[in-house]
């Protein structure tokens, strides 16, 4: 009966083990699969990099609006709410960091469009070897300026915060030399913002960035 038990007892420790010795391979393999799948940040993925700057440019918007509110700043903070919450989803579908902003990554490309006049031959000279020349009744403007979606739906269309609604601009991506040309409708906190349809115009599959771009003030 000993001899039995004895038998027993040793049978029970070698599955207990070979359970601990299966239960850590699988939590090794979870561990594994997560660390795999964990959110890429702005600084790794171009993809990430225009929603963080899509949604900074949001954000600054709405604190734009809270500093100097007027009657319609109600309603625009709403709509830009909505926008940023659209935002995090499609950051969630692309694998980045939800919340991830990147607001002053346009801050230093807002004073050039004033200087054309003053300075013609620098005007002309600065963006020509990377740019193709601007259209007869075209005035290169936002130089040196990223561009990024702003959310919104509609059809094609722009935001600005240096051109009044009704301004035509036409947007130009290097990358891939395709070209759109829409309607400023609304503000934005950045010299352009492209609305979903207008972005899809230009861009590059699987990216929310355009680092080259030629953007001209048309009408």
């Amino acid at each position: 009966m000993s001899r039995r038990r004895t038998l027993s007892t040793k049978k029970k420790l070698a599955l207990l083990v070979s359970a601990a010795s299966v239960a850590g391979g699988g939590a090794f393999v979870m561990a594994s699969t997560s660390n795999a799948a964990s959110p890429q940040t702005a600084a790794k993925s171009t993809v990430c990099q225009g929603l963080a700057t899509a949604l900074g440019n949001n954000q600054r918007f709405i604190a734009d609006q809270k500093a100097n509110p007027d009657a319609q700043s109600a309603a625009r903070i709403t709509n830009r709410e909505a926008v940023i919450a659209q935002i995090k989803v499609q950051q969630q579908a692309s694998n980045c960091v939800v919340g991830e902003s990147a607001q002053g990554s346009q801050a230093a490309q807002q004073q050039p469009t004033q200087q054309p006049s003053q300075q013609p031959s620098q005007a002309a000279s600065a963006p020509a070897s990377s740019a193709p020349p601007a259209s007869a009744s075209g005035q290169q403007v936002c130089n040196g300026s990223t561009v990024t979606l702003s959310g919104e739906g509609g059809a094609p269309a722009a935001s600005s915060n240096q051109f009044p609604a009704g301004t035509k601009l036409k947007v130009t991506n290097l990358d891939n030399n395709k070209s759109t040309t829409v309607q400023v409708t609304s503000v934005s906190g950045s010299c352009v913002l492209l609305n979903d349809a207008a972005f899809e115009q230009v861009r590059e599959p699987g990216k929310f960035l355009i680092r080259r771009a030629v953007i001209e003030k048309v009408g």
